[in-house]
């Protein structure tokens, strides 16, 4: 109901849709760029972008979510290639250091873990993850992650399986290099 008022020209029906996806798209953008006060802007670009053209909006079957999906998709693709770095995300910002009742040596160990896995997935190509971020930051199924990403839910289990035996194959190039030191 919402969608179709705001596709209408209704503020408050957009304000709706705003505020149920906001989140979302908050922390996709997020864990895309690395940046708070970038995250902040790219996402406000996406429901600026969403308001101006809400009117051109054609509902094909496809979730509301997966249209702003693709919009924050193409805004921090533009993002990266106007300002052709890349950022790392802070350790700080992505590890909740769980301290209460672990023990010290454990939590460490966690961390020089998660540390690992954080440097090989951002080795991966972008659309990778891409498929990781929505995938276990923001919990989609199959089915929606194909929707926003173009492809068919098989297309993105194939791509999510040859993501985790890659994931897997760089950790264990690790685990193996630093054994033998």
């Amino acid at each position: 109901m919402a969608l179709a008022l705001a596709a209408q020209g209704d503020g408050e029906a957009f304000g709706v849709l705003y505020e149920r996806y906001i989140g979302r798209i908050y922390n996709y953008v997020y864990y895309r760029v690395g940046n708070h006060a970038d995250s902040e802007d790219l996402t406000a670009r996406v429901f600026m972008r969403a308001l101006c053209h809400i009117g051109n909006y054609t509902d094909r079957g496809l979730p509301f979510s997966a249209w702003l999906y693709r919009i924050a998709h193409n805004l921090v693709a533009n993002w990266y290639r106007d300002n052709n770095r890349r950022r790392d995300i802070s350790l700080d910002d992505v590890i909740v250091l769980k301290s209460k009742g672990a023990h010290p040596e454990s939590t460490l160990l966690q961390n020089e873990e998660n540390e690992q896995l954080i440097k090989v997935i951002k080795c991966l190509p972008p659309e990778r993850q891409q498929l990781l971020i929505l995938k276990f930051v923001e919990h989609l199924s199959n089915a929606e992650i194909g929707l926003i990403m173009g492809r068919t839910e098989g297309a993105i289990k194939s791509l999510y399986h040859r993501t985790l035996l890659s994931l897997r194959d760089e950790l264990n190039k690790i685990d193996i290099s630093e054994t033998s030191k």
